[in-house]
Parts: structure tokens; C-alpha cells; sequence
């Protein structure tokens, strides 16, 4: 079970591959943070923003994760407004 909520109907190849990626990430918090996201947004993501998402996925788990809980500082290059919506949306902001 991967915990997604959305179905991938309607998702072109790539949302579709970047919805898996973000639940099978290898520590289930980050599973969480990326695939909640991804359940929410994947749809409504523009072309840059998907690029940066999947540079994001790339990212070790446990980085993202502290990122994210902003227990560490995100390094210059990965500093995008993308990141900024996944943490405003898992600390409460929801969009």
C-alpha cells in the first residue's frame, strides 16, 4: 500500500512517475510529506515546477525531512518557491 489518495487518472506519464516517486521515497515521513503534496498538487504543477520537484526527489530523505520540519536551513540551491508551498503545506498553510 502506498498511501496515495489520488488516482493517477488524468496524470500525463511524468505526474504519473513523480506521484510513485514521491510515495516510495525510503522513510515513511518523508513518503508522507512529498506524497501528501504530491496528492494534492502533482495535477496543478507548471512545467518549471515540475522540474524542480523532480530535482527535490533527489534530495536524501532525511534532508528533505528536516527541510521541511525546518529543523535545518535549505541550502542556496535548493531554495525555490516550490519547496516553499511543500513546507507551507505541511505546516499548516495547505496550499
Amino acid at each position: 500500500m502506498t498511501g496515495t489518495t489520488r488516482s493517477s487518472e488524468g496524470l500525463n506519464e511524468r505526474q504519473r512517475r513523480l506521484l510513485f516517486r514521491s510515495w516510495h521515497r525510503g522513510i515513511r515521513e518523508t513518503d508522507l510529506l512529498l506524497g501528501r503534496f504530491a496528492d494534492a498538487h502533482i495535477a496543478d504543477l507548471s512545467e518549471s515546477d515540475l522540474e524542480t520537484y523532480e530535482r527535490l526527489l533527489d534530495v536524501a530523505d532525511h534532508d528533505l525531512y528536516l527541510w521541511v520540519s525546518g529543523e535545518l536551513d535549505v541550502p542556496e540551491i535548493h531554495r525555490s518557491d516550490l519547496l516553499e508551498r511543500i513546507v507551507r503545506f505541511h505546516n499548516g498553510g495547505g496550499r
